[in-house]
């Protein structure tokens, strides 16, 4: 169902509070935006739909890219530089990615991670055991948990440490505009269905994505329209809304992360890392059916076509070592997704295959027989086998409102709104117009790095306004 959302004109409102900044959504975006305000010296209000703050990034691994930080140093990483991390972006994107924005982005993150530990105690490790699918260099961070929900986590208790307010269960409905198309204030809704006014000087939308608006999948993303939606229920487009009915420019609404290895029935991403070191997808036949190195966002596209949707991770005992260091897949394991297998007949019997097109499609991975593409594997699988059932998913959505390099809102013809912002999930990104435009951790990185920008945009603007 489309959510309730609306443009009002004024030239002013009776606001119940007023903030130099109002912050819609309070997932990872959101809080790095108020930090850094802080840090700058502005006061804001995060206003967040849910009674628990989370959102997508909860739902996420929490892995970060980012080129140059203190900890890919203190790794002895050399090589690495925002102008490499800009080519990786674009040759995921083949090059369809907003150049400007890849630039900011890139330029960015390693500042904003740096930022957040110096100033605010997040202790970021590099995950440097393997290269995700299009890095040239180790560079996904994570803390210690490698989880979303711990990303989150740690951010609200740097913004509750410094007392930036938050308000929780307050649905944002309308945005206020004066004649002028400046944003004066926001009316939410609170949980007793009472409207509050919060006026501000500026206002950021780290709101969210469409990937839980089923109409608008169905129309802009046909070819996931049946996909199980494995991102947060809060993806309901209203950015967008908000910018068709306020006249702004919206830019790659055809971009999505999808994923390849959403566990079922238990609902579950299991990390990439197992296909990156030699872990193969089959479908129910037994048989490869693409190069699972090129992303496990397009994978999902490919397992989808296969028969049923379904797809099993086929794996061994290294890389099921590998796969219980993330938090993720050892909560799907408890919860009984993990399969072994003590030889092929076993594997075929547990994949419902014939154990001759399996044992074919083992051998091709050996390089007996012919490849079904040009992977290169380092090494052969051996028994015992472990298996996942996996489908495709939609986790979130990359196109949104149309954004200058200072995540300034553009008009249909391009000139910047005055003060509104956007990042994250809520603004177009950097993955161009397609599922194959994904590189790993894009989703984070516009929601860090956005979120990063936003504020010193905004607080610029505030500044410059005393």
């Amino acid at each position: 169902m489309t959510p309730r959302r609306s443009i009002r004109r004024a030239p002013a409102i009776e606001a119940d509070a007023h903030a130099s900044v109002a912050i819609v959504g309070g997932g990872a975006c959101g809080l790095v935006t108020a930090l850094m305000l802080h840090d700058a010296g502005v006061d804001c209000v995060v206003l967040e739909r849910d009674a628990v703050l989370g959102g997508s990034t909860a739902l996420s691994s929490g892995f970060i890219p980012a080129p140059g930080t203190r900890v890919q140093r203190a790794h002895g990483v050399t090589g690495d530089s925002p102008e490499l991390f800009a080519r990786d972006i674009q040759a995921k994107a083949h090059g369809r990615a907003a150049p400007a924005l890849v630039d900011a982005y890139a330029r960015s993150i390693g500042p904003a991670l740096d930022a957040l530990q110096e100033r605010h105690g997040l202790q970021w490790i590099l995950l440097d055991g393997f290269l995700y699918p299009g890095h040239s260099v180790h560079r996904m961070h994570s803390l210690p948990r490698k989880t979303g929900a711990a990303l989150v986590a740690a951010l609200h208790s740097a913004v509750a440490a410094v007392g930036i307010p938050v308000l929780s269960q307050a649905v944002v409905e309308t945005l206020w505009f004066d004649a002028n198309d400046c944003a004066i204030g926001v009316g939410y809704r609170r949980p007793d269905a009472r409207e509050e006014l919060l006026g501000c000087d500026a206002l950021v939308l780290a709101c969210n994505g469409f990937g839980g608006n089923a109409e608008m999948v169905r129309s802009l993303l046909p070819e996931m329209a049946d996909a199980t939606f494995g991102g947060h229920v809060g993806n309901d487009g209203s950015a967008i809304l908000w910018g068709q009915a306020l006249g702004a420019r919206t830019r790659d609404l055809g971009g999505y992360q999808g994923h390849g290895s959403w566990v079922t029935p238990q609902g579950a991403l299991m990390t990439w890392a197992v296909m990156m070191e030699g872990g193969i997808q089959v479908n129910c036949e037994g048989r490869r059916f693409h190069d699972e190195t090129q992303g496990y966002s397009e994978a999902a596209v490919q397992v989808l076509a296969q028969p049923g949707g379904i797809a099993w991770n086929v794996f061994d005992a290294p890389l099921l070592a590998l796969a219980r260091g993330f938090p993720d897949f050892c909560d799907a394991e408890a919860a009984g997704a993990l399969r072994c297998c003590g030889s092929v007949p076993e594997l075929a019997a547990c994949l419902g295959c014939d154990v001759s097109v399996l044992q074919d499609t083992l051998d091709a991975k050996r390089g007996i027989s012919e490849k079904p593409d040009g992977r290169v594997f380092k090494r052969s699988l051996e028994a015992p086998y472990y298996a996942v059932k996996v489908t495709g998913a939609l986790f979130h959505t990359q196109g949104g409102l149309d954004i200058d390099s200072e995540t300034r809102v553009r008009r249909e013809d391009g000139s910047p709104l005055p003060n509104l912002f956007a990042a994250g999930g809520a603004a177009g990104g950097v993955s161009g117009n397609a599922v194959w435009g994904y590189l790993s951790g894009n989703g984070l990185l516009s929601a860090v790095a956005g979120g990063y920008i936003a504020a010193r945009s905004a607080a610029a603007l505030i500044h410059t306004r005393k």
